[in-house]
């Protein structure tokens, strides 16, 4: 059992919760958990009381209230996003809209999520606690252009274009923008068409709007479209001018 505080992995841990790099840490057990549903296996992992001594386990981990268990990981990214359901996320920067994207790209059987130029790391501690276990389910790929997604591209851009409705037609990627810019002009001109979300307000956070599509994206189908292949695990401000109208 590990009882000191300088041992290696705890200080691994202790600087993968500060900055990126090629490992990841996933902390508490329905986490843990997901990843092993997934088939991603953990580098290692600290179990409180079995491998190290809870208060040390304590004081690497990003929670305020501690956590019972922490799994690092490496990082696994698709080389390209794929469909027939796509969301992509552009220059969303806060890592708990990118976490809770992936978490509704899983609930919804997207194929994939694409992040393109300024989005948050997606294997950053809060991104991955937002996600509740789905970043180990949902593929993520990066992208700088959207031609390189799949199917037809579909901007929300608020006021813009028809109210979305679904089912959308396959294979099809939804493009969601920042919480305050929205869509770049120019990664709009390059959709094939733009679509809002009709409400009441002047807008929706960039997570709130993407999973609204995603409904949409694929209502009248049970259980959502396409899920992605493989086990699913079991999943537990800025200001938003994305796609609402």
């Amino acid at each position: 059992m590990i009882t000191s505080p300088h041992n290696d992995k705890l200080k691994e841990i202790r600087r993968l919760t500060r900055r990126r790099e090629e490992r990841f840490v996933a902390e508490g057990e329905d986490l843990v958990a997901a990843a092993d549903a997934a088939g991603w296996p953990a580098v290692y992992r600290l179990e409180a009381g079995v491998d190290v001594a809870p208060e040390l386990l304590d004081g690497v981990s990003s929670l305020g209230s501690g956590t019972r268990v922490v799994g690092v990981y490496e990082r696994r990214e698709a080389r390209a996003p794929s469909g027939p359901l796509c969301v992509a996320l552009w220059g969303v920067r806060d890592p708990g809209n990118v976490g809770t994207v992936l978490r509704a790209a899983l609930a919804f059987g997207a194929a994939s999520v694409a992040l393109g130029p300024d989005c948050a790391d997606p294997f950053s501690p809060k991104a991955v606690r937002a996600s509740m276990g789905a970043i180990f389910a949902v593929p993520v790929a990066r992208v700088a252009d959207p031609a390189e997604l799949p199917g037809e591209r579909i901007g929300l851009v608020a006021h813009a274009g028809v109210p979305l409705a679904g089912p959308l037609g396959a294979p099809a990627t939804l493009i969601v923008g920042a919480e305050r810019a929205g869509l770049p002009d120019e990664v709009a001109a390059a959709c094939d068409r733009l679509a809002h979300i009709p409400i009441a307000t002047e807008s929706l956070n960039a997570a709130m709007a993407a999973t609204v599509a995603l409904y949409e994206a694929t209502r009248g189908h049970a259980g959502g479209a396409s899920p992605p292949p493989g086990p699913s695990p079991a999943v537990h401000r800025e200001t938003a001018r994305v796609g609402a109208s």
